[in-house]
Formats: C-alpha cells, sequence, structure tokens
C-alpha cells in the first residue's frame, strides 16, 4: 500500500543540491510504501544479471524512451506523466536488504541497482536510500553493479570505492547524447552530458571502475555521436562500455513519439524510417533474443563503428562485469556492550 506524503523532502532545497540540475517545471507527488521485498529475480535470458534492487518506482527524469514506463501501471498510475510526477519510495530498502543477506538461501550474487528506474534520481538526495543500501552490501561484501544517469553518483565515491576494494563494485554511466541541449530534448530531467562524465571522472579518480553505457541508440538521432561519447568516456577514466538499442513497448511508443515531434519535429520521420529499418519494419522488437539487438545495415555499420572505437580506445580489454566467485560474507555478530559475558561461561 503506498501512502502519499502531505510535505515531501525537497531535493533541490538541501545541502546536496550541489548534485543536482535545475527543478523541473512540474508538480511531484511522492509516495511512500513499506515494500514487502526488495530484490526482483530476472527470468529474462538477455540479462546478463539475475538479481536487482530498486529503492523508487517511477523516475523524475523523464526519459522519453524508458522501457521501465509500464511498470507504473502495476500500481494503477499511467506510463506517461504519471510516470515523471508520482515517484513511489520504498522508505524501507535497506532494511529488506539486511534481512536478505541474513537468510542463509543468501548465496551472495551479484545486485544490479537501476534495474527499473534510477536508484540516483533526485529524491535520492534527500531519502539516501541507496546509499544506504550500499553501506549494507559493504558490510556483507556483496558485489554491485550501478547503472544511473544522475551525477549525483559522485556523491557516494569513496563508498563505492571501498565496495570495490572489499568486494566488486563498477559503475556504469548512461550517456546517450554527446551534446547538453539534445540530451536534455529527450531526457528532460536527467543530469546533463556534461555533468555525467564528470561524474565519472570522480568515481575512476576514486577508483571505482567506470564504464560508459550508450543507452538507447536512437538511430537516426543519437548514433553520429557513439564515437564521441566513447573518446570523451575514455578520457574520463572509462574502462567498458556498451551499448543497446531502443525498446519501444506499447506504452512507451506514444509517449516517444510524442516527446520526437515537438523536439525534432523536422527530423522526426528520418527517425522513425531509421528505427523501422532497425526493427524489420516494426517500430520495436519485444521477443527475447532479439530485443537487444539491430537489423539491416544501418544497425550493422553502427555496431562496427561501437567496436572499433573501443578497440582504438582499449575500452572492454579487461571487463569490469567479469564472473568471479563471490565475496559475500556474513559479519561476525559482535557482543552487546551491555552483555556480561554469562553466556560463554
Amino acid at each position: 500500500m503506498v501512502r502519499p506524503v502531505q510535505n515531501p523532502p525537497n531535493p533541490w532545497a538541501k545541502t546536496e543540491v550541489e548534485w543536482l540540475d535545475e527543478p523541473p517545471n512540474a508538480t511531484l507527488q511522492v509516495f511512500e510504501e513499506q515494500a514487502r521485498s526488495i530484490l526482483s529475480e530476472n527470468e529474462s535470458p538477455d540479462l546478463p544479471f539475475r538479481f536487482s534492487l530498486n529503492p523508487y518506482r517511477g523516475c523524475i527524469h523523464a526519459c522519453a524512451y524508458c522501457y521501465a514506463r509500464p511498470s507504473h501501471q502495476y500500481l494503477g498510475f499511467g506510463a506517461g506523466t504519471d510516470f515523471d510526477r508520482k515517484i513511489v519510495v520504498k522508505t524501507n530498502a535497506p532494511r529488506l536488504l539486511r534481512e536478505a543477506f541474513e537468510k542463509p538461501s543468501w548465496r551472495g550474487d551479484g545486485i544490479v541497482l537501476s534495474g527499473n528506474t534510477d536508484c540516483y534520481q533526485p529524491l535520492e538526495a534527500s531519502y539516501e536510500l541507496t546509499r544506504q543500501c550500499l553501506d549494507v552490501c559493504l558490510a556483507f561484501q556483496n558485489p554491485v553493479s550501478i547503472i544511473t544517469k544522475s551525477r549525483l553518483v559522485a556523491r557516494d565515491a569513496g563508498l563505492l570505492a571501498e565496495l570495490s576494494r572489499r568486494a566488486r563494485a563498477h559503475v556504469f554511466l548512461s550517456i546517450p547524447f554527446a551534446r547538453d541541449e539534445d540530451g536534455r530534448k529527450i531526457e528532460p530531467w536527467a543530469s546533463k552530458t556534461s555533468l555525467r562524465f564528470g561524474a565519472m571522472r570522480a568515481l575512476a579518480d576514486a577508483g571505482v571502475p567506470v564504464g560508459i553505457a550508450i543507452a538507447p541508440v536512437i538511430p537516426g538521432l543519437n548514433d553520429p555521436d557513439i564515437a564521441e561519447l566513447l573518446e570523451r568516456a575514455r578520457e574520463a577514466g572509462a574502462e567498458a562500455a556498451f551499448m543497446q538499442p531502443l525498446r519501444l513497448s506499447a506504452e512507451v511508443l506514444p509517449v516517444f513519439e510524442e516527446r520526437l515531434a515537438e523536439a525534432y519535429p523536422l527530423r522526426a520521420q528520418k527517425v522513425r524510417n531509421a528505427i523501422q529499418e532497425m526493427r524489420g519494419g516494426k517500430m520495436n522488437e519485444s521477443a527475447f533474443g532479439a530485443r537487444f539487438s539491430g537489423l539491416g545495415p544501418r544497425w550493422a555499420m553502427i555496431e562496427r563503428v561501437f567496436e572499433a572505437h573501443c578497440a582504438r580506445l582499449g575500452l572492454n580489454r579487461e571487463r569490469i562485469t567479469r564472473e568471479a566467485p563471490t565475496t559475500f560474507q556474513r559479519p561476525k555478530r559482535q557482543l552487546s556492550l551491555f552483555d556480561d559475558g554469562s553466556q560463554n561461561r
């Protein structure tokens, strides 16, 4: 059951405001929830992880292409502006994560934060749920992967660096547009491109393995940016890169098309044609095994460009996401300061 918050914390009015951009011109509604569980188990064969953790439902970044939009409908909200402006906060996320780790059945699988919505969206500056979950992961030395579009991740550079030393932790900054103004048109309230590269540099300098996710690739719109994005990522300390083609489910398609027509009225039809070419005449491909790849000569060229520049720059030479034995271990229980020790006599 979600509970509306009458006076939600304002992430633009706290001391962490230096990590955020200008507030959106939209009314934000915040709902708090006592979730029943916090780890989602992935059953898709195309995704390289089993467990993900999402402290927030919905995302004020308002990316027009976000594949998570349909999940908001499970709450009785819409996949359009409701997804951007009605955010559900799982206030008990850190406690649930600790309880999951304490179960004998937990074997220390890596956890992906932001498997659905961004774990560093602006409300994280106030609630600090992602940071608290990372503290739990550090206590249990559980491996962590993060994907985010927010420079707020740099706030936790020290914590993530310690996690990478004692367990495994890496961060991918999702950066699909080379210029701030282009990003603003399609992902209006995510951190600017330039600020995301700044966060990448801060994490790399702290000793956190970082990479770039060029996601989504929108043929006819941002595919010319690939070479520049990879170059800037390498300069900012990235060790790895991946890309994914645009996915437009039934609920996401009208949101994306409306934003595309508004932002690029003269290019919109060319972009649609390029997407259809990549999807075999359709606007979307939902089949497992095909939804994360494209078709046609244009997509083949995109892949060649990506692979050639990764090879030239030394990206993916040693994959930071490589599988390895888990570092997970439960912390030893400490005697209470008020325990007289009689139990050991």
